[in-house]
């Protein structure tokens, strides 16, 4: 399943978000990709560790954390690997994978991929996020400050950006819910609880819905 969030950032983050890649330093893509993956990826990253990098995985994750549409419909566990990419005129990523897992002293499983766009469409030509499936592919370009999230698992590519630059945060998420049909239902259980809030004459609804939730949450989370 493939969602898309509007406005998670704050025009006042986006500025801020932006001041601090204007400050950070960029290095090659390739040092946080395998050898294998190295010769189809050809972008530029914050250097990981720095302080720029840090202060923009903060203003992400706190806006992450303030959304209800993102929490109910992503269980996150831990939200972790930031990473600021830019590609720039003939940039692009070839079709991947990412890695099950992720981490240095901290381990985590990769069940979901998060892109958020930091600057608008038309500032630049191709740079679509383009997941595959088995009768074809569906091509991603988000206005600013939207962020889509995607099964770590799905096949992706970033195509060429033919003109301007284009500016992401891209992370990953272990979730509580690591199955992503057991994430779709609980998400669509969640929506059809708030439909129903507050209708007192649908009121036994409501509450035989929270609790087929909350009986699914206990089957299927890992704490």
């Amino acid at each position: 399943m493939i969602l898309t969030f509007p406005e998670v950032i704050s025009a006042d983050e986006q500025r801020a978000i932006l001041k601090e890649i204007a400050a950070a330093e960029f290095v090659d893509g390739r040092e946080t990709a395998s050898p294998l993956l190295a010769t189809i990826k050809n972008n530029q990253q914050v250097r990981r560790g720095s302080i720029p990098l840090q202060r923009i995985a903060d203003i992400v994750l706190g806006a992450l954390r303030r959304s209800p549409a993102f929490l109910n419909a992503v269980y996150p566990k831990q939200l972790h690997s930031m990473l600021v990419s830019r590609y720039r005129e003939g940039m692009e990523y070839g079709a991947h994978v990412d890695q099950a897992l992720m981490g240095d002293t901290a381990v985590w499983r990769t069940d979901l991929s998060l892109t958020l766009f930091l600057n608008e469409p038309d500032a630049y030509e191709g740079g679509e996020l383009a997941l595959e499936y088995g009768s074809g592919e569906t091509r991603v370009k988000l206005p600013a400050r939207s962020l889509v999230c995607y099964p770590t698992g799905q096949l992706h590519r970033v195509t060429a950006v033919t003109r301007g630059e284009r500016l992401v945060v891209v992370g990953w998420i272990q979730s509580y819910v690591r199955d992503n049909a057991a994430r779709e239902v609980l998400c669509d259980l969640g929506k059809a609880m708030e439909s129903l809030r507050g209708r007192e004459d649908l009121r036994a609804a409501h509450d035989l819905i929270n609790k087929t939730h909350a009986n699914l949450m206990r089957r299927w989370a890992e704490p």
